[in-house]
């Protein structure tokens, strides 16, 4: 006889409009809060307000935060080269967007 397994799966729906606060992104991307706060000053997050410990940030935050935090595992680039790296990905991905429009 076959056991049954009765485990429940949770989970959100997140839109652009959705917002996520420091404490939840860092703990989305498993980072301490210390390097979200590098991240902001590099200029690769940007915080929609609040104070240190309650900062918010849009949902698409969480994805440039795992971006970033894959150019330093799998590269070993420093978060100034990451940040590059991931402006120059926005910019490839803003000209791909034109090309499809023209």
């Amino acid at each position: 006889m076959s056991e049954r397994d009765d485990t429940t799966l949770t989970g959100s729906i997140f839109d652009e409009t959705t917002e996520v606060t420091v404490v939840e992104l860092c703990r989305i991307c498993s980072v301490d809060m210390s390097l979200v706060e590098e991240m902001v000053l590099e200029g690769v997050l940007e915080p929609t307000g609040g104070t240190r410990e309650d900062l918010r940030f849009p949902y698409h935050s969480v994805r440039r935060a795992r971006t970033v935090i894959h150019l330093q595992r799998d590269l070993g680039l420093n978060l100034a080269g990451a940040a590059l790296a991931l402006e120059l990905l926005d910019r490839i991905e803003y000209l791909r967007s034109q090309l499809r429009r023209s």
